[in-house]
């Protein structure tokens, strides 16, 4: 039960990167209450606004597969510090920005920050503490990366009440400085450099199969899934990663090890991961914008309202850590699916005079059951690899959770919009009619989550398949 590598403060060591990656976390949702001001401020319409979110997760996703590479080439510290910087002077390029494309520029500079810190996060944490407190220890890590998404509208809201947009990315700036200090004070070098050589076109497969596949879903708020642009992106996207995943298949040592995928846990832990959190970008990009657009609710008020939600989630992710300790994931699995399912519902039958308590408590429901499936399904996919793979699983669970991010806010979008254009009628009541068609696709996702709950086989209960 002891750790594979003894550090004699272990959570001060994990505390730059826990700052870091709740920035980043945070930075994937605080914008979403910001984006009626921001389309209006850079003059920009719904397509184009969403890039800001999207652009953002499009780096992540770029970057998080060859985190696993980087470790073997840097220390954790030169990583680390370099995301900091990177995140830092991304904040300061979109603060400052007088225009979309220097805003969107710095958005996507943040991202390169974020993709290292994700994985780094969660590989650290399985080497520096002990088997037997993993679940407790990624239950808190995963109350960061759950409460940050969360609670960012509201503090985005308090935030535009008494400032600008502006000051959102300012914010950043004065967390990640204090990061920043504790990642040259506290923060150990726990990983083993052994510098493989570069493999270049699996690079560029994976840039241009992640990419094509994240834009290719972007564009189609703008120009329609069957226009040439959009499928064409999608395609290319497509091919680009099945060579990327069919070259790593082969290789002796692969940028990223996707042969993790034959632990049976692993894959069926990440794909509940990777739809877990589908439903939270989705269901949380929606939901600032029907409060504001819908039922005609003020900025400010939006943020507080979403602020018993944001509470809720961080304590059910601590909880949720240690129900895996004792129960394993099966169980807060199916019942974190079935939860949340009861909120979306109610979500979904909201209207232009809804109640704002039951907005609230729908979304306290949702974010007592996202959360409750999230920590343990990605507990027990990381603890079903060992040694080196556990790198790479965390890298390929953060990957994923990017791509599916972008695509289920690109196709929230896309629903919103196509909701929106159906009916006719005052523009809160088309509005409201879009947030319906997208809660429709988050209640589909949360479905299928269940559905595949009922395949977690909890350890010491099952062989590798």
């Amino acid at each position: 039960m002891q750790p594979a590598i003894k550090v004699a403060h272990p959570w001060l060591a994990m505390l730059p990167l826990m700052l870091g990656a709740f920035v980043g976390m945070f930075s994937e949702t605080s914008l979403n209450i910001a984006l009626p001001q921001l389309m209006k401020a850079l003059n920009v319409d719904q397509g184009a606004i969403q890039w800001l979110v999207t652009g953002y997760m499009l780096v992540i996703g770029i970057v998080l597969p060859l985190s696993s590479m980087l470790t073997k080439w840097f220390t954790t510290r030169q990583l680390v510090n370099f995301a900091l910087i990177a995140f830092i002077a991304g904040s300061l390029i979109s603060g400052f920005g007088n225009n979309f494309g220097m805003v969107l520029a710095g958005r996507m500079i943040q991202g390169i920050g974020t993709g290292i810190i994700l994985p780094i996060m969660f590989t650290v944490a399985m080497l520096i503490f002990p088997l037997n407190r993993l679940g407790s220890v990624n239950g808190i890590l995963a109350l960061v990366i759950m409460f940050a998404p969360a609670i960012g509208p509201t503090l985005t809201g308090l935030i535009l009440a008494v400032g600008s947009w502006r000051d959102i990315f300012f914010t950043f700036v004065v967390f990640l400085v204090i990061a920043l200090i504790f990642g040259f004070t506290s923060l150990k070098n726990v990983n083993k450099l052994t510098r493989p050589k570069i493999d270049v076109l699996s690079i560029l497969l994976s840039i241009i199969g992640f990419s094509g596949i994240i834009s290719g879903a972007s564009f189609a708020s703008e120009s329609g899934w069957l226009s040439v642009k959009v499928l064409g992106t999608l395609i290319i996207g497509i091919i680009a990663v099945f060579l990327y995943a069919k070259r790593q298949l082969a290789m002796k040592n692969p940028i990223l090890n996707l042969r993790v995928f034959k632990h049976y846990n692993f894959t069926i832990g990440a794909i509940l991961v990777m739809i877990d959190f589908g439903i939270i970008l989705s269901a949380m990009y929606l939901l600032p914008q029907y409060l504001q657009n819908g039922i005609q609710v003020p900025v400010a008020m939006t943020g507080l309202i979403m602020l018993p939600g944001g509470i809720i989630n961080a304590a059910t992710s601590a909880i949720a850590g240690r129900m895996y300790d004792n129960f394993g994931a099966k169980l807060p699995a199916r019942l974190g699916f079935i939860i949340a399912l009861i909120g979306a519902v109610i979500l979904s039958l909201g209207s232009t005079d809804t109640a704002i308590w039951l907005v609230i408590v729908a979304h306290v429901i949702m974010m007592i059951g996202t959360p409750l499936a999230m920590s343990p399904s990605q507990t027990s996919a990381l603890n079903s690899l060992k040694g080196l793979e556990s790198a790479d699983g965390s890298a390929i669970l953060n990957t994923m959770q990017q791509i599916v991010g972008a695509l289920a806010t690109a196709l929230a979008t896309s629903f919103l919009t196509l909701g929106r254009d159906s009916i006719s009628g005052s523009v809160a009541e088309k509005f409201t009619n879009g947030v319906h068609y997208g809660l429709y696709f988050s209640i589909a996702l949360i479905v299928i989550g269940l559905l595949v709950s009922f395949k977690v086989k909890d350890q010491g209960k099952f062989e590798d398949q």
